[in-house]
């Protein structure tokens, strides 16, 4: 599956920003998906998860209430709807696939996911 991210950009602090993921293939539904970043001199950290159908979804404490991640499963695309943007939330976005089912992953281990995307930079200004 190759997966492509979009969407990042600059934005002030309290704003808003959709990240896309679109994945090759026609076994997108598949695959619990999930969203992580890095920022500079730090270790990639978890963001969100969705299982297959879209119908269950996992966050970290720190984007809770503000960030939103969805699928559409017609599109082979996966969405994250950011708002509230902090500062603190600057960071290179990639959206992963989970190597086995949502229900049984370490959802917040990078070492969960066996595909990724290139990435997309958020930055927000203060």
């Amino acid at each position: 599956v190759r997966l492509v991210e979009s969407g990042g950009g600059l934005v002030q602090s309290g704003g808003s920003l959709r990240l896309s993921c679109a994945a090759s293939g026609r076994t997108f539904s598949s695959y619990a998906m999930g969203w992580f970043r890095q920022a500079p001199g730090k270790e990639r950290e978890f963001v969100a998860a969705i299982n297959r159908s879209g119908s269950s979804t996992n966050y970290a404490d720190s984007v809770k209430g503000r960030f939103t991640t969805s699928r559409d499963n017609a599109k082979n695309t996966l969405y994250l709807q950011m708002n509230s943007l902090k500062s603190e939330d600057t960071a290179v976005y990639y959206c992963a696939k989970y190597k086995g089912s949502y229900y049984s992953n370490a959802l917040n281990e990078v070492s969960s996911t066996d595909n990724w995307g290139q990435g997309t930079q958020v930055t927000v200004s203060s």
